[in-house]
Order: C-alpha cells, then structure tokens, then sequence
C-alpha cells in the first residue's frame, strides 16, 4: 500500500466520521440553542438546566440514528479490508 492509498483511506475515514457524529452534534447543538432561548425569554439562569434534556435528546437521536451509522461504519471497514486483502 502507498502513500496515496493510505491518504485516501484517511480521508474516507474522516468523512466517515463526519456522517456518523453530525446527527448527534446537530440535535445537541439545537437542543441547546432552544433552551438557551428559553432561558433568555424567562430570565432563568440555571447552568445546569441545559444538560438533562440534551443528554434525553443525544440519546433519542441515537436510537434514531444507530442503523445509519452502523450501516456507515460497517461499510467503511468493509472497504478497508477489502483494501487490505487486495495489498
């Protein structure tokens, strides 16, 4: 295996990445600019406000999301071996 081949799979892997985590990081990113919102609207200035619902939301989208990046990990490492057993 060269130099380009290595790169390549570096970078399917990183864009692999970026498919699977994006889900989660958007519903928490959302969840937080909502109750931020929240907490600007009503005056409440409770730190530990945000961390309940968006940790019920992380794990709601990850139950959503499972299949697809499972699907996305697995098919990853499938062409990566296939990469390694073709040399």
């Amino acid at each position: 295996m060269n130099g380009p081949e290595v790169l390549d799979i570096a970078r399917d892997g990183v864009w692999t990445l970026m498919a699977v985590a994006s889900p989660l990081m958007l519903v928490g990113l959302f969840v937080g600019i909502v109750i931020a919102l929240f907490q600007a609207l009503t005056q409440i200035q409770e730190m530990t406000l945000v961390f309940v619902p968006k940790i019920l939301a992380i794990f709601l989208a990850l139950l959503v999301a499972l299949p697809f990046m499972g699907q996305a990990m697995g098919s990853y490492m499938a062409r990566v071996a296939d990469k390694i057993v073709g040399g």
